[in-house]
């Protein structure tokens, strides 16, 4: 199932602390906003999908405090883009100093700054286009590093900035690369469990 978009009037599109305060009013809703300012409702995730993003999230978490190099979100969180949308990636990272130089009021809010690195677990109701959609969006605004895992089709979709997408068939491992020095994400559980 694909997600719910609803188109705002042009006449009454929602202020940054309208969107903002529309989604605290509704914290069980799970809410996105597109460049075009309209509001795309996602469904929950199932308890295969919620479980693996859970154990994806928190290699994370683990890596990140060793590290001390940034800050890790969940799906919880939304990102004001450059391009005007807000999302929410199943996994982001920002590197300490960029999100050290954001105010504490953005901080608290949807942080204004397009994550350095970004994870999408597709759901198996996800529509492939759109997740490809999304992901080619994070790399137009500035995220450098990017991982669409399909457990579907059993593949992962690597995007970096400026490159072309690479697609690993059911790899056993990712390395974050340069901007997650040292991170290897173990996959070997994932594809059969």
């Amino acid at each position: 199932m694909d997600a719910l978009t609803v188109q705002l009037p042009s006449s009454a599109p929602l202020t940054d602390d309208q969107f903002y305060d529309l989604c605290r009013a509704n914290p069980d809703l799970r809410i996105e906003r597109n460049a075009n300012g309209e509001l795309v409702f996602m469904s929950p995730t199932g308890g295969e999908t919620g479980n693996r993003n859970s154990e994806i999230n928190a290699d994370f978490v683990i890596w990140n405090r060793q590290a001390k190099l940034g800050k890790v979100f969940d799906s919880s969180t939304c990102f004001k883009l450059p391009n005007g949308a807000d999302r929410s990636p199943d996994v982001a990272w920002v590197k300490q100093d960029r999100w050290d130089a954001l105010t504490p009021e953005q901080r608290e809010k949807f942080p204004p700054i397009a994550p350095d690195f970004v994870l999408e677990l597709m759901s198996p109701s996800d529509a492939l286009e759109a997740a490809q959609a999304k992901m080619q969006e994070y790399m137009e605004n500035g995220v450098k590093l990017g991982w669409l895992i399909n457990r579907r089709d059993r593949q992962v979709e690597i995007y970096r900035l400026g490159q072309a997408v690479e697609i690993l068939p059911a790899p056993d491992r990712l390395s974050g690369e340069a901007v997650l020095p040292n991170f290897i994400l173990d996959l070997q559980w994932f594809w059969d469990s």
